[in-house]
């Protein structure tokens, strides 16, 4: 079996690219920050810092919804491999490839966490959606079927 399961934080913007061809497809590559569980006396925590790509629709997720500083729970299976560099060195590689990606907290609170998406005084009302009781935002009804985890 090869399951992985990884809670963190993406460390920058996720790179995305399309595929060419008849059927394009749209790749993103990204790297989680996963804090280890351990924490050494008088030691900062530590993260590892995970490669991760995502195809189709959940690319086209990552490329809509996600930014640098965002938290997710990503499930999906680790892939080893290797390529020749330009220097005819042999490079070995080891990425999870997802399969389920869905948002680790509330955007009020990612927000916070990155000092993004504040709104402005000039955001029409209709446009920010408030919080409710369990800290989780409301997600406007038209943008329902855009979402993949429907």
């Amino acid at each position: 079996m090869n399951k992985v399961i990884l809670m963190g934080r993406l460390t920058r913007d996720p790179d995305i690219r399309h595929t060419q061809g008849e059927n394009p497809m749209a790749v993103a590559r990204f790297t989680l920050a996963v804090d280890r569980r351990v924490k050494r006396d008088g030691a900062d925590q530590t993260a590892d810092f995970i490669s991760l790509i995502a195809f189709g629709r959940q690319a086209e997720f990552v490329e809509k919804y996600a930014k640098k500083g965002t938290k997710f729970v990503v499930s999906g299976r680790i892939q080893t491999g290797s390529y020749t560099n330009k220097d005819g060195q042999k490079v070995y590689t080891t990425d999870v490839l997802t399969e389920e990606i869905e948002f680790a907290e509330s955007k009020r609170v990612s927000d916070a966490n990155t000092g993004y998406g504040t709104p402005s005084q000039s955001t029409p009302p209709e446009q920010t959606s408030a919080p409710s009781d369990d800290g989780f935002m409301n997600v406007p009804d038209e943008i329902d079927d855009e979402l993949p985890f429907n």
